[in-house]
């Protein structure tokens, strides 16, 4: 396993990297709260080729790699993005499994043209309703698993309320029609829906790492200067040991993530277990990661001035979409155990 960047692979972290950087400052992300939509940045992605790049050429796209998708996901995090590129991307991935259906045909069109928000609720409804859907308060249409099929509904104002989150997040609460249009169902929905979760989570941890990568070096640049006893703080053991813990995490961190997007060409019978081992991981990594590079900042980091706070809040907000990390680490144990089970009955065969 060779995870070292290709020199397109560089050029294309260094064209969404300073995409970001112009887009996406942190002025434009306080900006875009509450609502968690940044309508300028996300045009830009657009422009970019964000949504093309998630799938391949027969499906309109221009066949980007599961991991290429995952490091333009770290400069995502890393600059806080107020737009659903990874929502959008794993939709139009989703879209593009389901082969010869025409309203998923259709609805895979739209997404890749840009014309229509696609998004994919991560649970099945309850009572009705689909709960914290991601980009539900901005998307035009969302995808969903009703625990038999894989179902599709165009949003309106009446059919979703906007649900107030610390990561500041264009959530919604979605309430399901009687006349969603069903685009798949039995084991092809299933799978389908299982392998978009997945790349969602993939993606999601590898926001997290950049997340987890730009707390760490605003922790430095203020422990650097800050100073007590008449020296910089960061030269106290307490705090320079707990930023190289977070440091070492963080490259652990990176690796599993890159494995999990790197293996769905390579190995894909793994990555169904990687998907959520790094998300569960990264989410661990970026939470601790930002917490003590706000704890370092003292009472500064809890103020709204102070950048620190915004990466913290997002650490926790952004994987919370789908449960807590213990959520995805049984996931990925139950994954593994049922493919060991299959192994061996295959071997019995």
């Amino acid at each position: 396993m060779d995870l070292n960047l290709s020199d397109e692979q560089q050029q294309l972290v260094g064209s969404f990297g300073a995409l970001y950087a112009k887009e996406s400052p942190t002025e434009r992300v306080r900006a875009a709260e509450p609502t968690g939509h940044d309508a300028e940045l996300w045009l830009r992605l657009k422009e970019n080729g964000a949504l093309e790049m998630a799938v391949d050429e027969r499906s309109g796209g221009w066949g980007a790699s599961l991991l290429d998708l995952a490091l333009v996901a770290e400069q995502h995090g890393r600059y806080l993005g107020a737009a659903p590129l990874i929502e959008a991307q794993v939709a139009a991935r989703l879209l593009a499994r389901l082969g010869s259906n025409p309203a998923g045909r259709a609805l895979l069109g739209s997404a890749i043209a840009g014309t229509r928000l696609v998004t994919l609720a991560l649970h099945p409804p309850t009572d009705g309703v689909l709960s914290l859907v991601p980009a539900g308060a901005v998307a035009d249409d969302v995808v969903f698993f009703d625990g038999g099929s894989l179902r599709h509904i165009a949003l309106g104002g009446d059919d979703r309320r906007a649900v107030t989150n610390i990561g500041s997040l264009p959530l919604a609460d979605i309430v399901v029609p009687a006349s969603a249009t069903e685009l798949a169902s039995g084991s092809e929905a299933i799978g389908a829906f299982d392998e978009a979760v997945n790349d969602w989570m993939i993606l999601v941890a590898g926001s997290l790492v950049g997340i987890a990568a730009r707390s760490i070096e605003i922790g430095v640049e203020y422990v650097k200067g800050r100073k007590a006893f008449g020296v910089p703080i960061g030269s106290f053991q307490a705090v320079s040991h707990g930023l190289a813990d977070a440091a070492t995490a963080l490259d652990g961190g990176t690796l599993l993530a890159r494995e999990a997007a790197w293996s769905a060409e390579i190995e894909p019978e793994r990555t169904l277990e990687l998907g959520p081992l790094a998300f569960g991981f990264c989410a661990e990594t970026a939470r601790e990661a930002s917490y003590r590079s706000l704890h370092y900042h003292g009472g500064y980091g809890f103020m709204l001035e102070y950048d620190i706070q915004l990466y913290f809040r997002r650490a926790r907000a952004w994987p919370a979409q789908f449960g807590e990390p213990d959520t995805a680490f049984a996931l990925a144990a139950a994954r593994r155990l049922a493919a060991r089970e299959q192994a061996g009955l295959e071997q019995e065969l």
